[in-house]
Parts: structure tokens; sequence; C-alpha cells
């Protein structure tokens, strides 16, 4: 699994003109999802992201987590962080997992990140979304499961 965190003071996911999840602070979570994905790296995942200290303490100094703070998610789905550009101009997607198990690998880490007291807004799965939010800092960290 692949995820994009970026450190948000408001965020919101709209499809088709209905906004579908919107939190205050914390983090816009993209969910990218390969075949090879299984429970181990999504527990890897959530754990990172719920104790990861990039929320700024009273001195300014990133030292909180998103526990820390009450913080929140907009968890969205995001085949394209599998895009392989190295040939060509058009980015190939093979190692993007397949619909059905992208679908249920996201829903379990979602319902992780819930089991961990952390209110989790989504979009729709495989809908065309638009995603606004605020980036403070900005902060935007890269996690890849398979560089643990």
């Amino acid at each position: 699994m692949k995820v994009v965190l970026q450190r948000a003071r408001d965020a919101s996911v709209t499809v088709n003109g209905e906004i579908m999840g919107a939190i205050d602070e914390g983090f816009v979570v993209l969910v990218g999802v390969t075949h090879t994905d299984t429970e181990e790296e999504i527990q890897y995942l959530v754990n990172k992201i719920i104790h990861l200290r990039v929320f700024e303490d009273d001195n300014e100094k990133m030292n909180l987590s998103l526990k820390d703070v009450g913080g929140k998610i907009l968890s969205i789905s995001q085949f394209t962080l599998y895009g392989d550009c190295r040939k060509g101009r058009r980015p190939n997607f093979m190692k993007a997992a397949k619909p059905d198990l992208a679908k249920t690998i996201y829903e379990t880490f979602n319902e992780k990140l819930k089991d961990e007291g952390i209110v989790v807004e989504t979009g729709a799965f495989g809908e065309m979304m638009d995603v606004s939010f605020t980036n403070i800092g900005p902060v935007t960290i890269i996690l890849d499961s398979a560089e643990r």
C-alpha cells in the first residue's frame, strides 16, 4: 500500500456536486492498493499514520500525532498512486490492485482507523471525486508499506 498524507486545516470531497465527506483538522489521506497488500500492510500504515508526529506543539515543533490533536481523516481511494511513468507518456497502472480487491483493502484500512478511535470520512470508491483542502505548512508525507 501507498499513502500520501497531507496535513489539513479543513477538507472535503464532493461527488456529482454532493459533499460526501468533510473534516476539520487532520489528514487528507490518498490511499493506493496493490495486488499483494494484506492485513499486515494495513496495520503497519494505520499505526504509522495515527502516531506520526507532524502536528505542532506549543513551541511550534512538529511533535504531536493525529491522536494527540484529536485529528480526523478524509480518506480517498487513489489507484493512480501506482501509476508507473517510466516508459512512454501514459502511466501504466498494472501494479494497482483490481477494483474488488482494492475496495476490500481500502474499506478494511478505514475500519482499522476507526477502531483506533479516529473519525474517518470518505468519498465514493471508484467514482470521480473533487477533493478540496487547506494544506497546513504545507506538510505532505508519502508512506509505502513496501519500504518499511
